[in-house]
């Protein structure tokens, strides 16, 4: 049996919310592998942010923010249970930092890849099948190079679904899940909107050598 360090059981109860002796536990029984012991933990029903997601989340905070040169703004909401946790320093941090996540990547446009719409899916497949790296392969194999790739996209545009920008080994929605084993509540990132300086405002483009030769009468 391998040996079950502090450190492999403190990964896991980072990565799972559940308590520490069954962190031990679960390590013990999938011999040191923390993937193996994640699932093992999931099988059994203790991993507490999974055991908390489906309570019901009305309180929390509704987070602004500007970056630098005021030319890209964020708003977004954030649930939890309670008044309490909302006003707690830990919680604010989390929407702050959910809030310049989203600032920074430009092509998030959903929390979750559940949210995205089914037409955007089927483009992106519609797309995908027309490649002509694709021309050649026999359906099935096809099939399986277009999904993937349209599993990649879709976790592009889904902000829970990209490596959070202060420690790129972890997501957004692992951030969120070490809050809820945290601070004890359900946590759910509900909408945000993103606005960008100038953005949908048709520019009028002027020709310059036109703009001079008119002036000057050629």
């Amino acid at each position: 049996m391998a040996e079950i360090s502090a450190k492999l059981v403190k990964e896991l109860r980072e990565q799972t919310g559940a308590g520490m002796m069954k962190c031990k536990q679960a390590l013990a029984e999938c011999d040191g592998d923390v993937e193996k012991a994640t699932e093992w933990l999931r099988k059994k029903g203790i991993t507490s942010a999974e055991k908390k997601a489906g309570r019901v989340a009305t309180e929390g905070l509704i987070e602004s923010y500007i970056h630098t040169g005021s030319r890209i703004g964020v708003l977004v909401e954030v649930n939890c249970e309670t008044d309490f946790v909302a006003r707690r320093d830990e919680f604010k941090a989390l929407v702050k930092d959910i809030a310049m996540q989203i600032a920074a990547c430009p092509n998030v446009e959903y929390v979750k890849v559940d949210d995205i719409p089914e037409e955007i899916s089927n483009k992106e497949k519609e797309i995908e099948m027309g490649r002509d790296d694709l021309a050649k392969k026999p359906d099935n194999i096809k099939e399986k190079i277009v999904q993937g790739r349209i599993d990649k996209r879709l976790k592009e545009l889904s902000l829970l679904d990209q490596p959070y920008i202060k420690d790129q080994t972890i997501t957004v929605e692992e951030l969120v899940k070490k809050s809820i084993a945290q601070l004890g509540e359900n946590i759910q990132v509900r909408r945000f909107s993103r606005f960008i300086l100038g953005e949908g405002i048709e520019k009028e483009e002027k020709n310059f050598a036109e703009e001079v030769a008119a002036q000057t009468g050629g």
